[in-house]
């Protein structure tokens, strides 16, 4: 099941979607509440091109790992640590589809880093690994966005990662994809930067919940962002990002000057 959030004619809503979203034919169903648990559909619909998607959810917080793959510790000249390396980005960073990414003047170069985003769907703590799939409501597409000469400068994250618009997710919640083995992809204006699979990544999916939920609760919707492969660069200003992910979708977000 794909689960959104939109804005349709009458406001904002969650929804899930079905059909060709790209041939044109797809569907929103619109969702009383909130997307977790069974669905509660109000019976409203609309066509896919008379709505707009917003960030599929707004959570009340955002842990991201890093070094998660062992080539991107690499081209970072870093060791790949033995434990998940976590920080977090405020909600406030999160932006949707094909809103603009913008770049503050404080700094002299931002990086993409296209990432697969774990969506929680019920409040969890000190869960084991195993346990952790039951856990997940889905999965969508993340752009950990970065100002790198300020992590550099700074030493620690919180700046670098932190600046509005810093988190674009979407395009939507993939209830159904198996995060062991998908492949990543991040392009700049059709340009292939990054191309790997998910199945290289240093510490699994469950095994990142587990650790996370050991040191913090968990909320409904709260995101874990699941680390970058290698090939992050920078963008300037009128530039396009594009993530993939297989069985999801692609996020796209323009690239402005803030």
């Amino acid at each position: 099941m794909r689960l959104a959030r939109i804005a349709h004619p009458d406001g904002v809503a969650f929804a899930s979607l079905d059909g060709d979203v790209d041939g044109g034919s797809a569907t929103v169903h619109e969702i009383a509440e909130h997307p977790f648990g069974t669905p509660n559909h109000t019976g409203r619909s609309w066509p896919y091109d008379e709505v707009r998607l917003l960030a599929p959810i707004l959570p009340t917080k955002i842990i991201a790992v890093g070094k998660n793959y062992a080539e991107h510790a690499a081209e970072l000249d870093s060791e790949v640590p033995e434990t998940p390396v976590i920080f977090m980005k405020p909600n406030t960073s999160v932006t949707g589809p094909g809103a603009p990414i913008k770049l503050p003047a404080s700094s002299t170069r931002v990086d993409f880093e296209g990432e697969l985003a774990v969506v929680i769907g019920q409040p969890i703590r000190n869960v084991p690994a195993s346990k952790a799939p039951a856990a997940i409501r889905g999965y969508t597409i993340a752009n950990d966005v970065t100002a790198r000469d300020q992590q550099r400068a700074d030493g620690q994250w919180t700046r670098a990662k932190g600046y509005d618009s810093f988190c674009p997710l979407g395009p939507w919640i993939e209830t159904d994809a198996d995060p062991a083995d998908l492949e990543i992809r991040t392009d700049v204006d059709g340009e292939i930067k990054q191309d790997s699979h998910t199945a290289k990544m240093v510490h699994t999916v469950p095994e990142l919940v587990q650790f996370v939920s050991h040191v913090m609760t968990l909320l409904p919707g709260d995101v874990i962002l699941t680390g970058t492969p290698e090939g992050v660069g920078p963008i300037t200003e009128g530039q396009s990002v594009s993530i993939t992910v297989g069985g999801i979708g692609t996020l796209t977000n323009p690239v402005q000057a803030a």
